[in-house]
């Protein structure tokens, strides 16, 4: 018997074996490598890349019912797998053949299934381009097994959303992008919010320029981890509308919509080509901070079915009503674009409004449609994959939707502009540092030349008085000279000419003599001046030394009053302290005298000794009531009935705790104890503020630290932060585990009593107080942590990483309080010293702050000792290499 098919346009003939082939559209050269992991950034631009819509097709295996009924009858599909061809059974002797980019058997694993139809999708959205998955078919095939199986039972059996979403947050990073969820149904025409119920009437808002459709109604939730998007899951199927009919128990009455919104951060390189032929090098611009928007959409259409097979009546028939008219204008749509038609009816349905950029759009769409094996259903099997081989023909341009990363160049160039106002800073400093030098160096060279200049004068002074004396003495000498000369030229001249001798010699002698006498009285006068130049300077010594005493002595009287007046003040703050102090016990006497209960209270109390030995004003009030009063007598307080003179002990004993030297007493007298009494068993905020400050300062010693931890501290300290809500009560209990925090021996003991898990549950009050202390202790202990390690002494992950802390720390390492952000760098690089700690410190996103830390940190001891950790870890220097980070 022959028999003549067409399909696709093709036409072919044969005898009674023979069968009719489906035509495979051949896609463009390009389809195969348009869009692949490892080149995904060459489509970056705005030219769209063409990608027809990929159609598998899967065989769901017989049920119990099929069983029974069909057992005399074969499977109406037969598949070749290896060939990507299904066989569709007219009769015994007839049967169609069709050819899908994949064929699924009934065994077919959920994994291959998605690796096969949902991966390739999945890896273009995660490079910026939209994606869809949908599947189609009777209803009853498996489809919502094939998409939205959870497997809670068996992790083997999950589906499509589940292991979408399982390879988006492996692939980013959630400190830089950004993965948010919507959950739909498409039901009797109507859009409703799965993940907000009351939400019941979302309307669909067009761009009108780009004709992007959005959802601006829908809930849009964050996600951060795999474990709160299969919560999601669960709650939206919670909520989808289902039913039982005659081909399924629990038929979907509506179209189930996954939207997965992945926002990425990258950074662009405008590259130039200079040549193809000989693969000439890129030159590279500048980068530029990108963002790029992909929304993969997983549809779950409700099965089509014929109303005489599904016995659906009353509502549930307008339920199937509305699903086969969405169905037919999905059809519609998908044959005029494969016809490539000049109209598509894109909005006779909302479900096709929705999908439109699924189909004939810019997005990467797979198709799965879904078959059962019943020769009873031979009908709707065929339009099934019908459907599926025109949605073939449909071929999309994808695009990648990139927009300028704004906030990104922002943070960056704040960065930028901090480091250049530091290092403006720094070189002011630097320049004034400079002058200031110059100036006293000028300063010292001038006082130098003065010195020198002194010096000078009073040897050129010595030097002229040396020379006078000596031209004063050979001027004598010549004098004697020429006068006995004259003597003895008188006498042989007197021989000759009879004169008398001596006469002209005489008046010479007269002369110099004159001269002699000048200078002789010239030098007396000079002497004379300059005695009393000496006797005037000695009356000014003489008066300036009275000057100095009386000034000395006006001091001294000064320092004596000045004293004297801080003596009186602080005699009269003593007295007002021992007032109030009376004051109160007075009440507290008077009171307990109304009650009866003055024995009991305040024996041994005596109030007129607070006035004696007034005369100590160096002490301050609080230790002169522990000296008059005595410390066991304040402890005794604790423990009174009346609740002021309880809060008025403990912030007593906290006073004395602040100053070290009492701190030994204190612990010996049982206060330790006490106080922690007070945390057991009161409730009363300001009682247990008090006390946990108290115990925060005796936590400063190390002896005392042994102590508390032995007498349960540790406990009742986490027992207090869980319970209370005031800042200033956790910012105490949070300074008290700090300071234990830096303690080597008790690191375990300190994780097992919780006091870790205690640290991080302060977080949730959000003051930057207490923030400041908890950074403050996780430092301490990754300190103690990291040079336990280096020592020997440990090994294994840190305790830290192991209660959790590290998404915190991370997530704070950048913090605006500076207090935080120093506490945290130095956590990270201690943490980052131990070796083992690398692997989670990478997949926790703590390497970026790790390089952030070693370019940007303010202080140069933690940049420093990032870049050694950094360059120390073989396991960081091999991921930054990966990543390419330049270090």
């Amino acid at each position: 018997m022959a028999s003549t098919a067409c399909r696709n346009g093709i036409v072919q003939k044969g005898n009674s074996k023979s069968s009719s082939f489906k035509s495979r559209p051949h896609p463009s050269p390009s389809l195969g490598s348009a869009i692949r992991r490892s080149s995904s950034a060459s489509y970056a631009g705005n030219d769209g890349v063409p990608g027809r819509v990929r159609v598998a097709v899967r065989l769901r295996p017989r049920n119990a019912e099929e069983t029974v009924a069909d057992a005399d009858f074969a499977d109406c599909v037969e598949l070749q797998t290896e060939l990507k061809r299904l066989k569709l059974r007219k009769n015994n002797w007839d049967s169609d053949t069709y050819e899908f980019d994949e064929v699924f058997t009934e065994s077919a694993s959920q994994k291959r299934v998605y690796e096969v139809v949902a991966k390739p999708v999945v890896e273009s959205v995660l490079d910026g381009y939209n994606g869809t998955v949908m599947a189609y078919g009777q209803t009853g095939t498996g489809k919502t097994f094939t998409l939205g199986r959870l497997g809670d039972e068996d992790t083997s059996s999950r589906g499509i959303m589940v292991r979408s979403m399982e390879d988006i947050l492996a692939d980013v990073s959630l400190e830089s992008d950004s993965v948010s969820v919507s959950y739909l149904q498409l039901y009797m025409e109507t859009i409703q919010d799965l993940l907000d119920p009351a939400n019941d009437n979302i309307s669909i808002v067009e761009d009108p320029k780009t004709g992007d459709v959005s959802l601006p109604g829908a809930t849009l939730v964050q996600i951060r981890d795999q474990q709160s998007f299969t919560e999601l899951l669960r709650w939206g199927e919670a909520h989808r509308v289902a039913a039982n009919t005659k081909l399924n128990t629990e038929s979907s009455r509506s179209h189930a919509i996954l939207m997965i919104h992945v926002k990425r951060s990258v950074v662009g390189r405008e590259e130039d080509l200079s040549s193809e032929i000989n693969h000439a090098s890129h030159l590279i611009k500048p980068s530029k901070p990108l963002v790029r928007k992909s929304k993969l959409v997983v549809v779950d259409l409700a099965g089509s079915e014929r109303i005489h097979k599904s016995g659906s009546e009353g509502h549930m028939l307008e339920e199937a009503k509305s699903i086969n008219l969405s169905l037919s204008a999905l059809g519609k749509c998908i044959n005029a674009l494969a016809e490539n038609s000049a109209h598509v009816p894109l909005r006779d349905s909302k479900l096709t409004r929705l999908l439109r950029d699924s189909f004939g759009g810019t997005a990467r769409t797979s198709l799965i449609v879904t078959i059962g094996p019943s020769p009873r259903h031979r009908g709707e099997t065929a339009s099934t994959i019908l459907f599926g081989q025109r949605a073939m023909k449909v071929e999309n341009m994808l695009k990648i939707k990139e927009e300028f990363d704004y906030k990104s160049l922002s943070r960056r160039l704040e960065i930028q502009l901090d480091k250049l106002i530091v290092e403006n800073e720094r070189q002011q400093k630097a320049f004034d540092d400079e002058v200031e030098r110059i100036h006293l160096e000028a300063q010292n060279r001038i006082s130098e030349v003065e010195r020198n200049f002194a010096d000078a004068l009073e040897k050129e002074k010595l030097k002229c008085q040396m020379e006078y004396m000596e031209s004063v003495k050979k001027l004598e000498e010549k004098m004697l000279l020429n006068q006995q000369k004259q003597e003895s030229n008188g006498v042989i001249h007197d021989k000759y000419t009879g004169e008398e001798p001596g006469a002209s010699a005489a008046e010479d002698i007269a002369e110099i003599r004159k001269l002699l006498q000048n200078e002789i009285h010239m030098r007396k006068t000079a002497e004379e001046e300059l005695n009393k130049l000496k006797s005037r300077l000695g009356q000014y010594t003489e008066s300036g030394s009275c000057r100095d005493a009386e000034m000395s002595k006006l001091h001294k009287t000064l320092e004596d009053e000045t004293l004297q007046k801080r003596k009186l003040e602080e005699e009269i703050v003593i007295l007002r302290s021992q007032l109030l102090q009376l004051t109160f016990e007075a009440d507290q006497m008077q009171k307990c005298l109304e009650r009866g209960e003055f024995g009991n209270t305040f024996t041994g109390l005596d109030k007129h000794s607070q006035f004696r030995d007034s005369g100590n004003g160096q002490k301050a009030p609080i230790t002169k009531l522990f000296e008059q009063v005595g410390l066991h007598k304040i402890l005794s307080l604790l423990e009174s009935e009346d609740a002021n003179v309880r809060i008025h002990a403990v912030k007593v004993v906290a006073n004395l705790a602040a100053e070290e030297a009492n701190q030994e007493k204190i612990v010996e007298a049982g206060g330790l104890s006490s106080l922690l009494m007070l945390l057991r068993s009161f409730e009363d905020e300001t009682i247990r503020r008090v006390a946990a400050g108290a115990i925060a300062n005796l936590a400063m010693n190390e002896a005392n630290q042994e102590l508390i931890m032995a007498q349960g501290g540790i406990s009742l300290l986490s027992t207090t932060a869980a319970d209370a809500e005031d800042p200033q009560t956790l910012r105490m209990v949070a300074g008290a585990i700090a300071n234990l925090c830096g303690n080597d021996k008790l690191q375990m003991k300190l994780r097992s009593e919780g006091g870790i898990r205690a640290l991080l549950g302060m977080v949730r009050c959000g003051h930057p107080d207490v923030l400041s202390q908890v950074a403050r202790g996780i430092a301490n202990f990754a300190k103690c942590e990291s040079r336990a390690a280096t020592q020997g002494v440990k090994s294994g992950r840190s305790l830290l990483v192991e209660d959790g802390a590290l998404p915190w720390i991370v997530q704070n390492a950048n913090n605006e309080a500076a207090p935080i952000r120093r506490h945290i760098e130095l956590a990270l690089c201690h943490l980052a010293q131990h070796e083992v700690n690398a692997r989670e410190m990478i997949s926790g996103g703590a390497l970026w702050e790790l390089v952030r830390i070693s370019r940007d940190c303010s202080r140069e001891d933690i940049r420093s000792l990032a870049h050694r950790t950094l360059s120390s870890s073989l396991t960081f220097r091999a991921e930054m290499r990966r990543l390419r980070i330049e270090f």
